[in-house]
């Protein structure tokens, strides 16, 4: 009764479907599965407000040597009548196992994203890079470093105050999940993208989440994002800060 109570409460402010940070692991569902992710959240009166978003991810894991995975997504927004989000991503990667026991991976990606309040027209990259498992255990977690670079061509949407970039970056980050109890998973990534040959232009990106069990495949996903670019577009904030509450669903 309290979980369902506890549902009937969220559901009357907004229903997200969001796809975990969690890493992708091989072997962990073989074959070929997908998650899908469709939000709406509405608010008439002293606010008006819209939110639409929705995502689709795939994934094929043979079971022996590698996992491919694609994520397809789109979000639009209006407050008071006035367009505030609008943007969309798209990812796609391989990762296949350099060793026997699985520890070291090589991964290819490819990904392209707008944003216009980000003032980004098109953001497209392709690259590749090592994955290592640092430690893998039921009491503490799995735990991975990666390490490579890639190469992006990013249009603003005003050339002229922002002409251009074609960039080359390196690509590291941190990710680690655990299992707190039967029902609870906490997860981390970071990531830290300098360019190759100006370490002072970076972007950093951090996530974190706190899935809650509720009902089958139900989960209430807490989470707090912080992304950072030290080199945005003219009128562009550096930070981005979001903390959301939302429902996910795995099938």
């Amino acid at each position: 009764m309290k979980k369902i109570l506890l549902i009937g409460i969220l559901t009357t402010q907004y229903l997200f479907a969001l796809i975990s940070i969690a890493p992708v692991e091989l072997g962990e569902k073989p074959g070929l599965s997908g998650k899908f992710e469709a939000g709406l959240e509405t608010k008439r009166g002293n606010t008006d407000k819209d939110n639409y978003k929705a995502s689709v991810r795939i994934n094929y894991d043979n079971n022996a040597s590698y996992v491919i995975w694609g994520e397809f997504s789109g979000e639009y927004g209006e407050s008071n009548y006035v367009k505030d989000t609008n943007k969309a991503f798209s990812h796609l990667r391989y990762i296949h196992s350099l060793t026997d026991d699985e520890n070291l991976r090589y991964e290819l990606f490819a990904q392209l994203e707008s944003d216009e309040f980000r003032r980004i027209n098109s953001r497209l990259l392709g690259g590749a890079g090592l994955r290592y498992r640092v430690f893998n255990s039921p009491k503490n977690g799995k735990g991975f470093f990666g390490l490579g670079g890639f190469y992006e061509d990013i249009e603003y949407t005003n050339s002229q105050i922002d002409p251009s970039e074609d960039n080359v970056r390196l690509n590291s980050y941190l990710a680690y999940s655990v299992a707190l109890s039967d029902i609870s998973t906490f997860s981390y990534v970071l990531y830290y993208q300098p360019k190759v040959d100006d370490y002072s232009d970076y972007v950093f990106s951090n996530e974190l989440e706190l899935k809650l069990n509720i009902l089958k495949k139900l989960f209430l996903k807490l989470s707090v994002t912080l992304n950072e670019d030290s080199n945005p577009p003219v009128g562009v904030k550096k930070t981005d800060f979001t903390q959301t509450t939302t429902f996910l669903f795995n099938f």
